[in-house]
């Protein structure tokens, strides 16, 4: 994708996928993933942070014999991401105002 994944936007991304059903580091780096270049190198501090701020917890589960660690959205994450719904549904209405120029009735390429 040609354009930057910022740090606020990241979170919501984020709390977005959790927000839906709890998630381990891999699947949520997958998920994102889908959509911009990421590695989990560089997921792993967004999710302790978004923890340490309160907005995810954190439960273990047995897999094949190992424990998965998965990310559960908080009350507190619940609001952030509200926040973050309606920051980028501003932020992407005036940008659409920016990028989609209609023509006027009659107007040429020329």
């Amino acid at each position: 994708m040609t354009y930057q994944l910022t740090a606020p936007l990241l979170d919501a991304c984020v709390l977005g996928i959790v927000a839906v059903e709890d998630a381990y580091g891999y699947t949520l780096t997958q998920k994102v993933r889908e959509i911009v270049d990421l590695s989990e190198s560089t997921l792993y501090p967004v999710l302790r942070r978004l923890q340490k701020d309160g907005f995810l917890t954190t439960y273990d589960k047995p897999f094949q014999g190992r424990n998965r660690r998965y990310y559960k959205i908080t009350g507190e994450g619940k609001e952030k991401l509200r926040f973050y719904q309606s920051e980028w549904q501003d932020y992407k209405k005036k940008i659409d105002q920016l990028l989609v120029v209609e023509k006027e009735v009659g107007e040429s390429d020329e």
